[in-house]
This record gives C-alpha cells, sequence and structure tokens, in this order.
C-alpha cells in the first residue's frame, strides 16, 4: 500500500514515540493485515494527528485504509481519470522552501464546479504526487494558494470542504503550511463557513498574507531563486501532468 510517497526512514523516530506506534501497528494490524504495508513513518503521522492518543490514532488509519482501498484502487490516479481538471491548468508543483519541503501552487481563479467525484480524485491525485516529491526526512509540503482574480464564478463549497475532508483525514501531518496570497475582500465570506470544518492544528497553518507583505513573506519562505515567476522570480511553473516526466 502506496501512503502516498517515499519511505523516509532517515526521519528519527524517539523512543516514546516508538512505543506508541508500535501499539498502534498492533492495534490496527490485528484488524486490518495490509497495515503491515505502511512504515512506521506513515503510521506515526496518524498517531500524531490525534496527539499520540493510541486508540483515535487507531480509528483513524483503520479509516485510512478502507479509504485508501476503495477510492484509489490502483494505488494511484491516471490522467485519465480526471482529464477536465487537469485542462484547468490551476495547479503547479516545483522548488523547495528553506526548509527543504516542495512548493505547490494553487490558482483560485481557474477552480471552476464540475463533478465532485472528478474533484476527490483529482485531490488525490495532487497530494499523491507532491508527496511524491519529498526528500528524504522531510514530510510536509508548503502551498501557495493565489486568489487573484478569485470570484463567486469560482465558489465551489462543496469541491473545498470535500478536499478539506480528504487532506484532514488521509494525509495527516503533510501540511505544512498554506499561505493564502491576493485575497479578495468577498472570499473572508467564505473562509467564515469553511473554517469551521478546519481542525485547530491544521486551521493554525493558514496564513493569510498581505499584499504589502508579500515579497516579504515568500522571501521568509524560500529563496529567491524558488519563488515561482508568477510573483517576479525566475523559476517556471511546471503543470502538474508534466512534473512527473
Amino acid at each position: 500500500m502506496d501512503l502516498h510517497g517515499p519511505k523516509g526512514t532517515e526521519t528519527e523516530i524517539d523512543e516514546t514515540e516508538s512505543k506508541l506506534v508500535a501499539e498502534l501497528r498492533a492495534s490496527v494490524q490485528a484488524q486490518d493485515p495490509t497495515v503491515k504495508e505502511l512504515d512506521d513513518l506513515a503510521v506515526r503521522r496518524f498517531l500524531r494527528a490525534r496527539n499520540l492518543n493510541v486508540e483515535k490514532a487507531s480509528v483513524m488509519l483503520l479509516k485510512y485504509v478502507k479509504w485508501r482501498k476503495e477510492a484509489v484502487p490502483n494505488g494511484f490516479i491516471s490522467d485519465s481519470e480526471v482529464p477536465n481538471r487537469i485542462a484547468q491548468n490551476n495547479f503547479f508543483s516545483q522548488g523547495f522552501d528553506r526548509a527543504g519541503r516542495p512548493i505547490v501552487v494553487l490558482l483560485g481563479a481557474k477552480h471552476f464546479k464540475g463533478d465532485i467525484e472528478e474533484f476527490k480524485r483529482f485531490s488525490v491525485y495532487c497530494l499523491d504526487r507532491v508527496c511524491a516529491r519529498l526528500p528524504s526526512g522531510q514530510e510536509k509540503f508548503l502551498c501557495i494558494n493565489d486568489l487573484k482574480g478569485w470570484g463567486y464564478s469560482n465558489l465551489d463549497l462543496r469541491g473545498y470542504l470535500a478536499a478539506l475532508d480528504i487532506m484532514q483525514n488521509y494525509y495527516p501531518e503533510r501540511l505544512g503550511k498554506v499561505l493564502l496570497i491576493h485575497v479578495p475582500y468577498v472570499f473572508m465570506k467564505i473562509w467564515k463557513i469553511l473554517s469551521p470544518f478546519i481542525d485547530k492544528n491544521t486551521k493554525k497553518k493558514f496564513v493569510f498574507v498581505d499584499d504589502k507583505d508579500l515579497q516579504t513573506t515568500l522571501l521568509e519562505e524560500m529563496e529567491e531563486s524558488q519563488i515561482p515567476d508568477i510573483y517576479g522570480g525566475k523559476l517556471p511553473l511546471i503543470s502538474i501532468d508534466k512534473s512527473k516526466e
């Protein structure tokens, strides 16, 4: 079972967590033997997502294993399963921040409502590819959500909630930070609706950046050479369907 990315054995697990990981693995594996295919770092992410509570983490991990088998039966989502979403050309991934996390850029004004099941598949498609770019010893990524030009024609509450659900429940401890930039006033009304559905730990990772602070904020997070060219940098964006070539 692929847990969206390389196995990164270089990351250390301390003795306390190691014991809890073993306890969690034993508990879940007794109910679903396929959990043995997950490495300790993967198991630990679910444990950390539930504040080291083995019982709660067991429920979360078992839910993940069941979901993965049903949602991604072939082990990956192919281009042919998400053609309409790829055509919107609103998701890019290239470069790394100062912490060594892959950088993802979302263009909110290019997102439009469509088939919800395809959008769920696309969320998995993107997250799997981002996680596959994680270097050894790194478990998280940085997201830049550019909302320049976003309007009600781009509003997709059902899609946003579905993506949040997938990220929070099935990709725990993968999101490092989200920088929301060029945020229009109308989006803040939508944020008030969305935010109650985001768990407390995840919500802390969402950072709204004022336009006047954009350059400074980006340079705090990454080298200038890593800033995507749509923000005046030198690094070209690569569409997700080409980044794996």
